[in-house]
């Protein structure tokens, strides 16, 4: 583990490997890619983080904004003599990716969005407003019990019951804050790429799921059509919800990596 510029980090994977970066969603912690870690850690040089604001990195949260979380990204990849990278981002993760690639297209490689948007859709602002009103009436304690709603499927949510509360508990045990989580839900709510989605030059991978509560796939639609034919490819699961990669980590592993590596992107648009 390291520290550059107040921001917990890891690198994990062989060293002369393709670069990676994984930047998650509002949540921010590292963990969030402990489904996936192993297996991009034998095809890739991996770089984690936590978010400033979330998890081991600084607590203190000047700036909220998704532009500052892409800076961040920036100033990880030059801490760790890494010129080009491939992104992976889960929701806000992989829009701040969108700005990371844009502020400085010859430091991205390939990027995979998780679930995101360019603009925000009626049905994500009513998810983001259902949780702050959880977080108001609630307290933390109610704001993380609901949260799981939210990523995961219903059938899913059954099954992994005992390990979602106890996962919870220590997402407790490491609250940010409730003014850091109003402050990153608004930025979530602010991002906006419309005027500038059809500039951009990598390769990019928008990946959606049919049951996803907090993100409707039309969303990617609309991001696949801004980016145009040509960059933006489409992977779309019938199941897996807001949190894809975790609740189908095998499907979802196999198919990034063999799109992040291979020549010509192995999926239709």
């Amino acid at each position: 583990m390291a520290e550059a510029a107040g921001l917990h980090f890891e690198l994990t994977g062989p060293d002369h490997a393709p670069s990676v970066i994984l930047a998650s969603g509002l949540g921010g912690s590292a963990g969030y890619w402990s489904p996936n870690l192993e297996a991009l850690s034998q095809n890739f040089r991996v770089l984690t983080f936590d978010q400033r604001g979330t998890g081991r990195s600084d607590r203190s949260l000047q700036d909220a904004s998704l532009q500052a979380i892409a800076a961040d990204m920036l100033t990880l990849l030059d801490a760790s003599g890494i010129e080009r990278a491939h992104v992976i981002g889960h929701a806000i993760g992989g829009m701040a990716g969108l700005l990371l690639a844009n502020m400085a297209p010859q430091r991205v490689d390939r990027l995979v969005v998780i679930n995101g948007w360019a603009r925000l859709d009626r049905q994500t602002e009513r998810c983001f407003n259902a949780r702050l009103a959880v977080l108001d009436s609630g307290g933390p304690r109610a704001y993380l019990d609901a949260q799981p709603l939210f990523l995961f499927p219903t059938g899913w949510l059954s099954e992994n019951d005992a390990a979602l509360r106890a996962e919870s508990l220590i997402q407790f045990g490491h609250w940010p804050g409730d003014a850091t989580i109003r402050a990153r839900i608004a930025a979530a709510k602010a991002f906006d790429c419309t005027a500038w989605a059809g500039a951009l030059c990598c390769p990019t991978l928008l990946v959606s799921s049919a049951d996803d509560l907090l993100v409707p796939p039309s969303c990617s639609d609309r991001l696949e059509a801004m980016i145009g034919t040509g960059k933006a490819t489409r992977l779309h699961y019938p199941w897996g919800a807001h949190a894809v990669n975790v609740t189908a980590p095998d499907q979802f592993n196999r198919d990034v990596i063999g799109w992040l590596s291979s020549s010509a992107p192995p999926f239709g648009s």
